[in-house]
């Protein structure tokens, strides 16, 4: 019996360490992490959960530089291709690619897991030779885009008041029955760091636009890098019941800073499902080391949650126009 018990002593001892954790706490060091399954923590912020089918993920990430250079690094566009799978929309902006079929190389990796995703690109903007595009990759299979010329188009900006005028789609989601989906208009900026404050003084006027385009859409959601935080921006901020998605969370890969978000009228989109947003930590989400991120982007992803049905539940249908596949 003695031989038996000195045989299995680590095992029982182990199971024993088990149960006393389990149960109870060490002063100081709480329970050491280990929780009953029933009691796990809920996912932080700066991860991000699985995706579930009522609602949509909708990011924005600048891709610092998004081009041929970074595409030939296997790490970092591996890392891209990975954040893209998280979201159902991803509205991205700094592609820098002159070559016509760079999106569409990028987009067969993504879907090289069987996704099927899509994209629209906006035009080459910018008052130096240094020339970037907006993009929207999005998965097909969760939303729908209107491809018609008044659903897809660039902001016009007569009197050059924003170096990259806004790209702006118009989607709708798959998920519940057409009459009852949520369908909204997406409108991604990037602000010249140089000239933040004109910039975000004009985007309530662009924002306005947006809503005032003709196609009856009241839920428009304003997102990309701002440049500035949510309590820095001048006129857009000052809209009646404007909303920041990102309140004060650095969104930058060094964390010292918070440039991105995603903004709308809390008023009209409640379809936003609260509390659902954050910032991806890249460096935590895909095992990253600080220079590893840095060469993915010196921006982190953000993102926010909406219901797929208009005004956050079943049976609510909103007057909107139909989509134009």
């Amino acid at each position: 019996m003695i031989r038996l018990l000195i045989k299995f002593f680590p095992i029982i001892a182990c199971v024993a360490a088990y149960f006393f954790l389990q149960k109870y706490e060490i002063a100081g060091l709480g329970n050491l992490g280990i929780r009953p399954r029933t009691e796990q923590a809920a996912p932080a912020q700066n991860t991000v959960p699985v995706r579930p089918g009522n609602t949509l993920r909708i990011a924005a990430w600048n891709i610092q530089v998004f081009g041929e250079s970074k595409a030939s690094d296997p790490k970092s566009i591996d890392v891209i291709a990975r954040v893209i799978r998280d979201f159902d929309i991803v509205a991205v902006q700094e592609i820098r690619a002159s070559s016509p079929d760079f999106l569409d190389r990028f987009l067969r990796l993504v879907n090289s897991t069987g996704q099927q995703y899509a994209y629209v690109v906006g035009p080459r903007l910018g008052r130096s030779d240094s020339k970037e595009q907006y993009a929207y990759i999005f998965d097909q299979s969760r939303v729908e885009i209107d491809r018609s010329p008044s659903g897809t188009y660039t902001v016009r900006d007569p009197d050059d008041l924003l170096h990259r005028e806004p790209y702006v789609a118009g989607f709708r989601a798959r998920n519940a029955p057409p009459n009852e989906a949520f369908t909204f208009t997406l409108v991604n900026v990037h602000t010249d760091p140089d000239e933040v404050d004109a910039e975000v003084n004009a985007l309530d006027d662009v924002f306005r636009a947006v809503r005032l385009d003709g196609r009856g859409e009241d839920d428009v959601i304003m997102l990309g890098d701002f440049n500035t935080d949510a309590g820095h921006l001048g006129q857009l901020g000052a809209v009646p019941y404007i909303f920041c998605a990102i309140d004060g969370a650095p969104t930058n890969t060094r964390r010292d800073k918070s440039y991105d978000n995603i903004v709308f009228d809390s008023n009209a989109t409640t379809e936003y499902v609260a509390g659902s947003a954050g910032v991806l930590d890249i460096v935590r989400q895909y095992n990253l080391t600080q220079d590893q991120a840095l060469k993915v982007s010196d921006h982190l992803p953000i993102w926010a949650e909406f219901s797929v049905y208009e005004g956050g539940r079943p049976g609510s249908v909103a007057a909107r126009p139909a989509l134009a596949r």
